[in-house]
């Protein structure tokens, strides 16, 4: 089992910024890879970003946050992070962690096995 307790998401008004830790507890987090998933009120759930196994291994990104957004993770700290910038009303949405068996960069949630609870992002105009 991995457990998963994302914090850091809040009010900011557009243009600005919030860095999303991700904290994972139970088993060795470097064997798993790490994703990002978000869900708009209405929407279906979606992919953000992606990050392989290994501290600074591939990365993958939505097309809508391309550029703007940058995924990290700390081994020794057992932590994700999702550093988001400029950001845009329409990021607004409940942001999901998660962790998958594997070394690569998974971009489908079917790919997942683990969740966390999520946190609120909200984006200001």
């Amino acid at each position: 089992q991995v457990q998963l307790v994302e914090s850091g998401g809040g009010l900011v008004q557009a243009g600005g910024s919030l860095r999303l830790p991700c904290a994972a507890s139970g088993r060795t987090f470097s064997w798993y890879a790490m994703g990002w998933f978000r869900q708009a009120p209405g929407k279906e759930r979606e992919f953000v970003s992606a990050i392989g196994w290994r501290s600074g291994g591939n990365t993958a990104y939505a097309d809508s946050v391309k550029g703007r957004f940058t995924i990290s993770r700390d081994n020794a700290k057992n932590t994700v992070y999702l550093q988001m910038n400029s950001l845009k009303p329409e990021d607004t949405a409940v942001y999901y962690c998660a962790a998958a068996r594997g070394m690569v960069a998974a971009t489908t949630d079917d790919e997942y096995d683990y969740w966390g609870q999520g946190t609120q992002v909200t984006v200001s105009s």
